[in-house]
């Protein structure tokens, strides 16, 4: 297993609420905002990039009881997560499920 892999698992292990769950697809959709807003007014990408961290930390605070997963590990979590996003945005979670099913045997 890869060390993206391995963060992906625990990201996904660290976040089982659904509360939780909507509050991080939540800062995702804010930090692609500051990202466009950046081109627009620095200030508001300051304010996008407030929100995300008080909805990720407010979630892990207030519904998970837990550590966020940026603890164990750093940097590679923020792609962990926009991935994670992005498979239930578009609903590519299940079409890989779909499409790696093992045929019923007879």
């Amino acid at each position: 297993m890869s060390y993206f892999q391995e963060a992906k698992a625990h990201f996904v292990a660290s976040h089982q609420n659904p509360i939780n769950q909507f509050l991080h697809h939540l800062t995702n959709i804010l930090a692609i905002a500051a990202v466009i807003l950046l081109f627009y007014d620095w200030r508001l990408t300051l304010l996008c990039l407030i929100f995300t961290q008080v909805f990720a930390l407010g979630g892990h605070a207030f519904f998970e009881k837990n550590e966020p997963a940026f603890r164990k590990y750093p940097g590679i979590t923020i792609l962990a997560s926009l991935s994670w996003s992005f498979e239930h945005w578009f609903g590519l979670r299940q079409l890989w499920t779909y499409f790696n099913r093992k045929p019923a045997s007879r």
